[in-house]
């Protein structure tokens, strides 16, 4: 379709009112009905309505009614509309109400009292009051002059052509009424008032009919219709011929009838054609007339033709030999006065006009000539007719050298379609719907390059104005905003928007339905300890590179975007495989070829070489599936990579998100845990392996499960030691109440005369944080009155995220106050030894790998003894944390390990168990005792932990070593030492597991 054959069926589609009844229909049944009355009271009135007292009786009251119902409609429609013609339409209703009331006179003469109408009577006077509320009714019906010399020219108009009526009708019969010699002066006086008023009526028609507003053009019309038919009638009643044998009832009432029902019919015009223009789809929009030109020219001669009429009348009672009247002459000289005043005030107009025509042209070619923007005006064909002298400052070319030229020529050949479309459909379109339209497009420069170009396009005269300027910096400044809203800053890449605007791409393109494309959460392990460092600028060096090497390993149909951080994504479209294995091996290859190429080293600022690994997940495009689903499976995937031990691939897999809401229930039900009661703290006794006296309790918080089943941190905080996110944030709300917690109960157990020292576990990221102040342990210890030496913090986590200076001040501030430092992991690494070099340290924590294997490596066990022999020679306590088994505590005692924790003496106790365990005030260790070298090997009994003694473990003198411990009581003498803790002092609790410890509900 066309762009004309679009646009038709907008104006063609026929206008219609609820029902399909036309809108206008109701405007058509009005004019019928108005047509049947006046024909069917001019067809009586022709007959005689068959009876003289008929024909008067319609004559005279017939005319009352019609003219009250004139005053009654124009009354009715000034009271319940709102409008500027208002008084108007009031003026209307006074004079239609007299010549309802003048004819009401008439008949009561004729009709009620039979006699004939007095020469002078009140109908006279009504009907000669008729005139002059119309009359000022059509001068507020008038378009207004808006200066002095307008109001002149209207006033020099109406009396030209009520001039010239009045010598003609003078001429032709007022002379005769004005000299009736048997007339009274009263009587003469209304005989000329009929002809006169009606002049000057007929002259205000006149001159409304070429001077009316454009508002409510029908309706006043129509009313001026009516009052020229009106007028008619009066001029036909006022010669004396008719008026001697004018009779009630005879064809000229019919003309007074038509007239006063037009009046009454005249208001409501506008109301009937407003519903059907706006039943249309016109939009209430006055169409421009075609014949207003006409109308404009008769308007301008219409004073010249009065004048001429005047003139001929003078000339023609002159050349007649007849003689001139007075007051034609008079009359006939102050029409030519009026028309020579009238045409020096139009002389001057327009002189002025001239000069006001002359100054805009002036000031409209500095416009053009010195406006930034271009002007062109084309022709139908395509012809630049004009082009304004913008063009060598904006396209770099002289106008006169694109004049001349096609505008297709200039146009850039892949925007030449678009605007050669839009600009037949603008032509297409109505002038009135559209007056312009917007075009924008590429425009050959001067020295050949495009530049982009904005037009606002006008008609002109079958053409094209065209008024364009120069947008290139805007579109390419709109480009970069554009790129910049898209893409990452640092490495360039697409950030998520755009990555997700890819992947909705991918899953609804052709290969909607193929599985294997898949997205690919990249992120980098370790990359926040080159941050710390080397430097956050060696940082940005890293994720450039590494942005680069991801971007050079993918094909160029794939996508690669970095989300923030060291998070990256690609995006690999599938290759139409249908072997599903084949897909996955496919995808998985090109994942860990990823993984090694963002493993390598890279080389950063200063030369330094730094190395990081890749984490990465994989997630499947399945049918059906959402970009936000797809780029969340990978991310699932790529967690659990990084929770498996990092530098790994991992594949998405639906029990993933059944983890994720697992552990989204776990931090809803952890807030209102915590408040509730439904975490318990135990205590695990620390035991001197000299002595097996308890020397210090080590807290521990379990939550406690509907079973009262008690749960370790491991088992609902996965990841303790990992920072950042939620769980961090849960870690150390629960190590504020570990911490208060426990120094409420070792408050209670000083009390009750257990008074032993507390360990309580801090991360050391924790204890740098500033929001926990050294004032919040000084506070607690005052609160709870902590002896010196009554609390002791376990430190973890120590490594090189982890600022030393700061963590040493904070440890000095705190041994201020009296609190013992243990630091945790000793000989797991590099970090902890830095630390034990810098920190203030009291106490060492063995590394729990290190106790796990001593009892069967022999090199492990030497590692070890060095460890405990450093331990020993800087004056500090160590301690080995999960002594389980007494071969464990025989050995580790044997490398001089001074303490020992673990279920070898007892497992976590709850506060009642634990006052019985210091109550007892120690357990029982493994000892080496002389056993005689005869004593059967059955006597003694087996060797909890290990083997039976050997030749190697004999004593001088034929003895043999035997272990002691345990919870097997042994049948051999013991030291006075061991004897007095009596048997009891040999029995424990039963050993239980480490993550399940059943207490008592509390």
């Amino acid at each position: 379709m066309t762009a004309q054959g679009a646009a038709l069926p907008r104006h063609a589609a026929p206008a219609g009112g609820p029902g399909g009844r036309p809108a206008g229909a109701s405007g058509v049944v009005s004019q019928l009905l108005l047509a049947l009355v006046c024909g069917g009271y001019a067809t009586g009135a022709a007959f005689g309505w068959g009876s003289p007292h008929l024909a008067k009786t319609m004559g005279d009251f017939g005319l009352s009614g019609a003219a009250v119902l004139a005053a009654v409609s124009c009354f009715w429609y000034a009271r319940t509309r709102t409008t500027r013609f208002r008084p108007a339409w009031l003026l209307f209703a006074v004079s239609s109400g007299m010549a309802g009331f003048g004819n009401a006179v008439w008949g009561w003469y004729e009709v009620v009292l039979g006699e004939h109408v007095p020469n002078t009577s009140p109908a006279d006077f009504a009907f000669l009051l008729f005139a002059p509320p119309a009359i000022i009714g059509l001068l507020v019906l008038a378009r207004r002059p808006v200066t002095r010399a307008g109001w002149l020219c209207l006033a020099l108009d109406s009396w030209l052509i009520g001039g010239s009526l009045l010598t003609l009708s003078w001429s032709l019969a007022l002379a005769h009424t004005a000299h009736f010699a048997d007339e009274t002066v009263a009587h003469v006086a209304l005989s000329l008032a009929y002809p006169l008023l009606d002049i000057v009526l007929v002259s205000m028609v006149l001159a409304l009919h070429f001077r009316r507003s454009s508002a409510n053009r029908s309706a006043v019309n129509t009313a001026i219709a009516a009052l020229a038919l009106t007028v008619l009638c009066d001029a036909l009643f006022t010669s004396p011929l008719l008026r001697e044998n004018y009779r009630s009832g005879q064809i000229l009432d019919a003309g007074w009838f038509a007239g006063y029902m037009l009046m009454a019919y005249a208001p409501w015009v506008t109301r009937e054609q407003g519903s059907a223009s706006g039943a249309s789809g016109t939009s209430g929009r006055q169409v421009p007339s075609s014949g207003r030109p006409i109308a404009g020219s008769l308007a301008a001669l219409t004073p010249y033709l009065a004048a001429a009429v005047c003139t001929l009348g003078i000339l023609y009672n002159v050349l007649d030999g007849h003689h001139v009247d007075r007051v034609v002459l008079f009359t006939g000289c102050t029409v030519v006065l009026a028309l020579v005043v009238r045409q020096g005030i139009m002389l001057l107009d327009n002189i002025s006009l001239t000069q006001e025509l002359a100054q805009a042209e002036n000031h409209f070619r500095s416009l053009v000539q010195g406006s930034s923007d271009v002007i062109m005006i084309a022709a139908p064909t395509g012809i630049l007719r004009y082009v304004s002298p913008a063009a060598a400052g904006v396209y770099g070319r002289d106008a006169e050298e694109l004049v001349g030229s096609e505008l297709a020529s200039l146009i850039h050949p892949e925007d030449l379609g678009r605007v050669v479309h839009e600009v037949r459909r603008f032509l297409a379109a109505p002038p009135a719907d559209e007056p312009t339209t917007r075009i924008e497009c590429r425009f050959r420069s001067g020295d050949g390059d495009w530049l982009n170009v904005e037009s606002t396009v006008k008609r002109h005269h079958g053409g094209l104005i065209f008024n364009s300027r120069d947008v290139t910096e805007r579109v390419r400044l709109q480009a970069q905003l554009q790129h910049t809203a898209e893409h990452d800053p640092l490495t360039d890449l697409p950030n998520r928007s755009l990555f997700t605007k890819r992947v909705q791409q991918a899953l609804a393109g052709r290969r909607v339905t193929d599985p294997g494309t898949a997205v690919l959460f990249i992120d980098l392990d370790g990359f926040k300890a080159v941050n710390d460092t080397v430097g956050h600028q060696a940082g940005d060096e890293l994720l450039v590179q590494a942005a680069r090497r991801l971007q050079e390993s993918v094909r160029a149909g794939d996508s690669t975007a970095r989300f923030g951080g060291d998070e990256f994504a690609a995006l690999i479209i599938g290759d139409g495989t249908r072997d599903p294995a084949a897909r996955e091996y496919r995808i998985l290859e090109i994942a860990d070829r990823l993984r090694l190429t963002l493993s390598q080293p890279y080389v950063v600022e200063g030369g330094t070489e730094v190395r990081v690994a890749a984490s990465i997940g994989v997630a499947f495009a399945e049918p059906g599936i959402t970009p936000g689903t797809l780029m969340r499976n990978a991310d699932l995937a790529m967690y659990r990579a990084k929770q498996a031990g990092k530098g790994r691939v991992e594949l998405y897999a639906p029990h993933l998100q059944a983890e994720v809401v697992r552990r989204a229930e776990l931090t809803s039900r952890w807030r209102t845990a915590l408040n509730d009661g439904e975490f318990a703290l135990l205590h695990q006794p620390v035991v001197e392996l000299a002595t097996g006296r308890v020397t210090a309790v080590a807290a521990q918080a379990r939550w406690r499960s509907p079973q009262g089943i008690l749960f370790p941190p491991e088992e609902f905080l996965p990841g303790t030691d990992r920072e950042g996110g939620d769980e961090s944030g849960r870690t150390a709300e629960l190590g504020r109440w570990t911490l208060e917690r426990a120094l409420e109960q070792a408050e209670r157990r000083r009390a009750a005369g257990h008074a032993v020292p507390v360990y309580v576990r801090l991360s050391a990221a924790r204890l740098v944080d500033r929001a926990l102040p050294a004032k919040h342990f000084e506070s607690l210890l005052l609160r709870h009155g902590t002896p010196v030496g009554g609390l002791v913090l376990e430190l973890t986590g120590v490594g090189p995220r982890v600022p030393l200076d700061e963590l040493e001040r904070r440890l000095v501030s705190l041994r201020r106050f009296g609190v013992r430092i243990a630091l945790d992991g000793f000989g797991s690494g590099h970090a902890v030894m830095s630390a034990l070099r810098r920190l203030p340290v009291d106490i060492l924590r063995l590394d729990r790998d290190l106790v796990d294997g001593v009892t069967d490596s022999a090199r492990l066990r030497k590692i070890t003894a060095g460890l405990l022999k450093i331990a020993g020679d800087l004056g500090t306590q160590s301690v080995a944390e999960g002594v389980d088994d007494p071969e464990q505590a025989r050995v580790l005692r044997a490398m001089g390990c001074t303490h020992a924790q673990g279920l070898a003496f007892s497992g976590p106790l709850d506060e009642h168990r634990l006052r019985q365990a210091l109550g007892r005030g120690c357990y029982p260790v493994p000892v080496e005792y002389p056993v005689p070298a005869d004593a059967p090997a059955g006597e003694s009994g087996p060797t909890p932990g290990g083997p039976l003694p050997s030749p190697a473990n004999r004593l001088p003198g034929g003895g043999k070593r035997l272990l002691l411990g345990g919870p097997v009581p042994v049948n051999v003498v013991l030291p006075s030492a061991l004897r007095a803790g009596g048997a009891g002092a040999l029995a424990h609790a039963p050993l239980r597991s480490n993550s399940e410890t059943p207490i008592p509900p509390t």
